[in-house]
C-alpha cells in the first residue's frame, strides 16, 4: 500500500511502498476513508515531536476515519461491538491523562492515517452517526474534539461567559463556534484580518488583530490556540481577576509572563490537549445535528507534504483532509 512515513528530521516525510498491516489482539484493520492533516505534525516534521514519539519509521496521521475490513485474531462478533464494514473513527485519547498511553496512538507511538490502511485498537474506535461524513469525522477525532475540550471542559464556558479566542485558524475557528454553541459572547483575535468574517460567521461578536483593542472589556476565558510570547503574556494580563486562560497553541517553546499578573490576580492558567472519548461522541453528535460545521477542504493524497508544508506556513484558511 502507499504510505507517508516519516523517517526522521534529515529524511523527512517519504511516499513509500510499504506493506499492509495486520491487525493483532484487540486491533482491527481499518480502510481509511479519510485523514485529516493537523498543525502538530508540521512540528514533528521539524523536530518538535520529541516529547511524544514513540517509534521512527512512523507513517504519520492521528485523524482518522474509515471502514473496519478485517477484526484481530481475538476479535469476533461475540466480543467486540464492531464488525467488518462498520463506519468508525479513531478517538485521539488524551483524557483521562493519566491514562494516556501515546504508544497506541495512530500516526505517534503506531503507524497512522496517511495511508490506505491502518492498524487501530479497538478500545478507541466510535461508530459514526449515519449523518456524519469521513472527513468530518476524521478531522473531529482532533481539531474539532481538542477545541471542545479545551472551551469546554478546561475553559468551563457557560452562556455568561464573556471570551476571547486567540488564533483563528482550523482549531481556534472550532473553539469559537463551539463557545458560541455554548451561548457565550466572543471576541476573537488573530493578526491575519481575511479570517475575521468566517470567525464572525461562526458567532464572533467583535474581532481584532490584537487583545488591546479589547481593552475595555472584561473576559471571564481566553483560549489561546497560538501559543506566542505576546499572545500567552497578553492573555494573563487581559483575563479578569479569577478568570481562565486556556494554551492549547504550540507556537513558542518557552515564553515569559509576570508572576504577579498570575498570583495577583488568582488566574487559572491551563495546558489542553486532545479529549476523552465521551467528549468525541458529544462532539459527532453536534455534528449529526449540523449544529456545528467545520470548514473543510480536501487534497490529493500524493500533496499531503505539499499541504502539511502550507499548514506549518499558515497560508491555509480551512482544515485540511486527504483520502489515500
Amino acid at each position: 500500500m502507499k504510505a507517508f512515513q516519516f523517517l526522521g528530521v534529515e529524511q523527512g516525510l517519504q511516499l513509500r511502498d510499504v506493506p499492509v498491516p495486520k491487525p493483532g489482539v484487540d486491533q482491527v484493520l481499518i480502510q481509511v476513508k479519510a485523514a485529516g492533516l493537523c498543525h502538530s505534525d508540521t512540528h514533528v516534521l521539524h523536530g518538535g515531536g520529541a516529547a511524544w514519539m514513540c517509534k521512527l519509521p512512523v507513517i504519520l496521521g492521528h485523524e482518522v476515519a474509515g471502514v473496519i475490513v478485517e477484526l484481530g485474531a481475538a476479535e469476533s462478533s461475540s466480543t467486540t461491538p464492531f464488525k467488518v464494514g462498520d463506519r468508525v473513527a479513531v478517538a485521539c485519547v488524551g483524557h483521562p491523562i493519566q491514562e494516556r498511553n501515546f504508544q497506541e496512538a495512530l500516526g505517534v507511538g503506531c503507524d497512522g492515517g496517511y495511508a490506505e490502511f491502518a492498524v487501530a485498537p479497538v478500545k478507541n474506535l466510535v461508530k459514526l452517526p449515519e449523518d456524519v461524513g469521513f472527513p468530518e469525522a476524521a478531522v473531529a477525532t482532533d481539531s474539532v474534539a481538542t477545541a471542545y475540550h479545551a472551551v469546554v471542559t478546561e475553559g468551563g464556558v457557560t452562556p455568561h461567559s464573556t471570551v476571547a479566542i486567540i488564533g483563528l485558524g482550523g482549531l481556534g475557528l472550532n473553539g469559537l463556534a463551539i463557545a458560541s454553541l455554548k451561548g457565550a459572547k466572543i471576541y476573537g483575535v488573530d493578526i491575519n484580518e481575511t479570517k475575521f468574517d468566517q470567525a464572525r460567521g461562526a458567532g464572533a461578536t467583535e474581532c481584532a488583530t490584537s487583545l488591546d483593542a479589547f481593552s475595555e472589556k472584561t473576559f471571564d476565558l481566553i483560549v489561546d490556540f497560538a501559543g506566542t510570547q505576546k499572545t500567552v503574556q497578553g492573555a494573563i494580563s487581559a483575563v479578569r481577576p479569577g478568570g481562565t486562560v486556556v494554551l492549547v497553541g504550540l507556537a513558542s517553546q518557552t515564553v515569559q509572563f509576570a508572576t504577579t499578573d498570575l498570583v495577583t490576580k488568582n488566574v487559572s492558567l491551563r495546558g489542553s490537549t486532545s479529549a476523552s472519548i465521551a467528549e468525541f461522541r458529544e462532539v459527532l453528535a453536534l455534528l449529526a445535528s449540523r449544529d456545528l460545521k467545520p470548514q473543510i477542504e480536501e487534497i490529493p493524497f500524493a500533496d499531503v507534504a505539499k499541504g502539511l508544508e502550507l499548514l506549518g506556513s499558515g497560508k491555509v484558511a480551512n482544515r485540511l483532509y486527504t483520502i489515500p
